[in-house]
C-alpha cells in the first residue's frame, strides 16, 4: 500500500479546487447571477489588475510605457511553449488613469475556462501568469521609478498557490518531526517512535490512494485547506490509536510470557474503543455532507477516509510490526513478566495516582470547580468574531496581491475592478440603476459597458455593474450588498445581485445555516454511538454535555487570544463549525478511551473503584495522545494562511483542555459522584 498510495500523497495538490464560487449551492443568488452573466461575455474571465503608480504624478512617458507593456503581453512566454496570448479572454487594451493622476490601472483578463483545463492537468497557469507579468513589468517599468503591483482575483489566487505550494512536504515533515520528538519523550525508546510514525505514513498513503482518484473524477471536492487537514488528521489519529494499542500491549507483556498472547489480549481490549472512536469521528465528519458549501461538504468524506486509513494501519500494520520486533522494540525499557500494573498506582505518589486519589477523596469539589472554570471561559464565546475577513487579511505574510489591493484603494474606488453584478429585466434596468446608486456604499452603477453604448440585452435581461466605495472583499462590502439586495427586492423578485462580494455574502449565509443544521446532527450521532458503546444513556449524556462545555470554553479562550493577543481582524465563518467537528468528534475520543476502560474495571471491582483504576491506567497514555494531537494540529501554523493558523490554535488548545481538565477531572469526578447509576439503564447501574 505504501508503494501504491505513497506517490499519490504528493499529487493531491493537482486535484485541488480553491474557487469560492464553485463551492456555493446552485440555488445561491450569486451562483444564479454567475451562470446568467456568462451569456453577456464571450468567455469566463479571471481578471488580473496591474497597478502602476508614481507619487509625484503619472507622466505621459509613464502612460506610453504602460500601453507598450500591454501591447507585448500576448507574446509573453509562460514556459513549455505556451504564450500568454493563448489564454487571454481578450487583447488587453485599457489603461485607466486615477482621479488623482498618480496611478494607472491595467486590466488583463485570463480565459478562465482554458485556465481551469490546464490546472486540471496539473499546470499552474494562474501562478505562471502572475509570475511572468511581475517579472516582465519590473524589467519594463520599475527602472523608471514607478511602483508596480499585480493584484486582483488572479493575483490573489496565484499567491494562494504559492502559500500552499509547500503543503505536501513542509506540513507533513513538520507534523512528523513534532510527533517523533514527543514520542521519544513518551516512550524513551528510539525504535518505537519510528514504528508509530511508519504506521501514520502508511495510513496516509492508504487515505491518499482513495482520495486522489475520487477527487480527480469529481466524486468529492478537495481544496488546499482540506488537504492540509487530511494530513494532520491521519497523523494525529494514527498516533493516538497507536499509543492506546502500544500501551495496552506493554501492560499485558507484564503478565504474559508469549508476545502473541499479550498482543491477542491487547488487540481485543483495544479494538472496541479504537473502532468506536474512529466510527464517532467518521460519522461526525460525514455529517458535513449536510453542508451547503462544497468546501465544507468536501472535507467530510476526505477527513472520514483519512480516519479510516489511520484505523486500518493502526490495527493491522502496527501489531504486525510490534510482533516482528517483540519486546526489543521497547528498548531500553524492555517490559518483563513481573505482574506489575498501572492500576497499582491508584492513590500512589506518581502523577496519575495522585490525580485518581484526589478524584476519589473529593469528587464533588473537583467536578464543580472544573465546571465553573470551563463555564467562566465559555462566557467569552459571544465575543468570537466569525463574520468573514477581507482578502488582504487571509495571508499572515505580506504578498504582492495584498499590497496591490491596499494601494489600489488609495487611487480608485475600493471596489474598482470587482463590481457588483445586478441581473435585471430590461424594463426595470433604469430603476435598478437609480436605486443602486442611492444605496450607501455604492459609488456608481451602469448597464452600459461605455458611455453612449447601449446595454447588451440577453433573454430580456441586462447586466448592471455597480462599483462599491468600500473594498469589495471586506465585511463592510457584504453589508452593502445585503442592503442592496433588500432594496432591489422591492423592485422585482427577478432582480438578482451577484459578483465576488455577493459570493462572500452567500458563503456567510450558508455557513450560518450549516451551524444550525450540522451541530445538532453531530451531537445526536455522537450520543447514539456513546449510548451503544457504553450501554448507558446517562453516561452518554454526561460525556456529550462535558464536551459541549469544553468546546464553548475553547471558543471563549480563542476569542480572547484572537481579539486581544494576536490581534486577528476576525475569522472565517466556517471556523466555528470546523472547530466543533474536530474538538467534539476528536475530543470525545479521550472520553471513550477512559470510559470503556472504566466500564471494564467497574464490571470486575465496582463502579467507584473502577473509575479510579481507569483514570490511573489511562491517564498517561491519553494525555500523551492529546499532546500529540495538539502538536500535530499546531503544524498547520507553518502555512501563512489565517484560517489554518486559527484552526491550529483552536484545536490544539481545545484538545489540551479536554485531556487535562474534562477527561482527567470533570468526567471521572462527576461519574464518581453519581456512582453506579452513571451506567443507567444497564445492569451495572444496579450494583450494590
Amino acid at each position: 500500500m505504501g508503494a501504491i498510495g505513497g506517490p499519490t500523497v504528493g499529487r493531491l495538490s493537482e486535484v485541488q479546487e480553491n474557487d469560492n464560487a464553485n463551492f456555493l449551492p446552485k440555488q445561491a443568488e450569486s451562483t444564479l447571477v454567475s451562470n446568467e452573466s456568462a451569456k453577456f461575455v464571450d468567455s469566463k474571465a479571471l481578471p488580473y489588475f496591474v497597478l502602476v503608480e508614481r507619487d509625484s504624478g503619472i507622466t505621459p512617458a509613464d502612460l506610453a510605457a504602460a500601453r507598450g507593456f500591454l501591447a507585448k503581453l500576448p507574446a509573453l512566454d509562460l514556459g513549455g511553449g505556451k504564450k500568454l496570448g493563448d489564454y487571454l479572454a481578450a487583447p488587453p487594451q485599457t489603461v485607466v488613469p486615477s482621479a488623482d493622476k498618480k496611478a494607472l490601472l491595467l486590466t488583463v483578463e485570463l480565459d478562465g475556462e482554458r485556465a481551469d483545463e490546464l490546472v486540471a492537468e496539473g499546470e499552474t497557469v494562474l501562478f505562471a501568469t502572475a509570475a511572468t507579468m511581475r517579472d516582465e513589468i519590473k524589467r519594463d517599468l520599475t527602472p523608471s521609478g514607478l511602483q508596480v503591483y499585480v493584484t486582483g482575483p488572479g493575483g490573489v489566487l496565484a499567491d494562494f498557490i504559492v502559500a500552499f505550494s509547500g503543503i505536501d512536504g513542509i506540513l507533513l515533515g513538520v507534523a512528523l518531526a513534532v510527533v517523533f520528538v514527543i514520542l521519544l519523550i513518551v516512550y524513551r525508546s528510539p525504535i518505537l517512535p519510528i514504528a508509530v510514525l511508519l504506521t501514520a505514513v502508511f495510513g496516509l498513503a492508504l487515505a491518499a490512494s482513495i482520495v486522489y482518484p475520487l477527487a480527480k473524477n469529481g466524486v468529492l471536492e478537495l481544496n488546499g485547506q482540506s488537504q492540509g487537514i487530511l494530513f494532520i488528521l491521519v497523523v494525529g489519529a494514527a498516533t493516538d490509536y497507536s499509543l492506546l494499542l502500544v500501551s495496552r500491549y506493554k501492560e499485558e507483556l507484564h503478565d504474559y510470557t508469549s508476545k502473541y498472547d499479550a498482543m491477542r489480549i491487547a488487540w481485543r481490549a483495544s479494538i472496541e474503543p479504537i473502532a468506536a472512536s474512529a466510527a464517532t469521528v467518521i460519522l461526525g465528519l460525514l455529517c458535513l455532507l449536510l453542508s451547503q458549501l462544497g468546501s465544507t461538504k468536501g472535507l467530510g468524506p476526505v477527513g472520514a477516509i483519512g480516519i479510516f486509513g489511520a484505523l486500518i494501519a493502526s490495527m493491522t500494520f502496527l501489531p504486525a510490526l510490534l510482533l516482528a520486533f517483540g519486546r526489543r522494540i521497547f528498548w531500553p525499557s524492555i517490559p518483563h513478566v513481573d505482574h506489575v500494573h498501572a492500576r497499582d498506582q491508584v492513590g500512589g505518589r506518581r502523577l496519575w495516582g495522585r490525580v485518581s486519589g484526589l478524584v476519589g477523596r473529593h469528587p464533588r469539589r473537583v467536578w464543580v470547580i472544573s465546571a465553573l472554570a470551563l463555564l467562566a471561559c465559555g462566557a467569552f464565546l459571544p465575543t468570537f468574531k466569525a463574520s468573514g475577513i477581507s482578502q488582504e487579511d487571509l495571508f499572515l505574510s505580506k504578498v504582492e496581491s495584498v499590497t496591490g489591493t491596499e494601494e489600489l484603494g488609495k487611487h480608485f474606488d475600493a471596489g474598482a475592478g470587482t463590481p457588483v453584478q445586478i441581473l435585471t429585466p430590461v424594463a426595470q434596468a433604469e430603476q435598478v440603476v437609480q436605486i443602486a446608486t442611492q444605496v450607501d456604499g455604492v459609488g456608481a452603477a451602469s448597464a452600459s459597458v461605455a458611455p453612449g453604448v447601449p446595454p447588451k440585452v440577453v433573454d430580456g435581461k441586462v447586466l448592471v455593474q455597480a462599483t462599491l466605495k468600500v473594498k469589495a472583499d471586506s465585511p463592510a462590502a457584504t453589508k452593502v450588498v445585503e442592503h442592496l439586495r433588500t432594496e432591489l427586492d422591492k423592485v422585482s423578485p427577478d432582480v438578482l445581485v451577484g459578483g465576488n462580494t455577493a459570493i462572500n455574502l452567500d458563503v456567510l449565509d450558508a455557513s450560518n445555516r450549516d451551524l444550525r443544521v450540522i451541530i445538532p446532527t453531530i451531537l445526536a450521532v455522537i450520543f447514539l454511538v456513546l449510548m451503544l458503546l457504553l450501554r448507558s444513556i446517562l453516561a452518554a449524556v454526561l460525556l456529550v454535555v462535558a464536551n459541549v462545555i469544553s468546546f464553548a470554553a475553547t471558543l471563549g479562550v480563542s476569542a480572547i487570544a484572537f481579539n486581544h493577543i494576536f490581534g486577528f481582524p476576525g475569522a472565517d465563518p466556517a471556523i466555528p463549525l470546523y472547530g466543533f467537528v474536530f474538538l467534539v468528534a476528536l475530543g470525545i475520543d479521550y472520553s471513550i478511551f477512559l470510559m470503556t476502560r472504566v466500564r471494564e474495571e467497574s464490571a470486575e471491582q465496582g463502579t467507584r473503584p473502577g473509575i479510579l483504576v481507569g483514570l490511573a491506567v489511562t491517564g498517561g497514555v491519553i494525555t500523551s495522545a492529546g499532546v500529540v494531537l495538539a502538536a500535530t494540529f499546531s503544524a498547520l501554523a507553518v502555512l501563512p494562511i489565517l484560517f489554518l493558523v486559527q484552526t491550529a490554535f483552536l484545536v490544539a488548545f481545545g484538545v489540551l483542555l479536554d485531556t487535562t481538565v474534562v477527561r482527567s477531572l470533570l468526567v471521572p469526578a462527576l461519574a464518581h459522584d453519581i456512582g453506579p447509576k452513571v451506567w443507567w439503564p444497564s445492569k451495572l447501574s444496579r450494583e450494590r
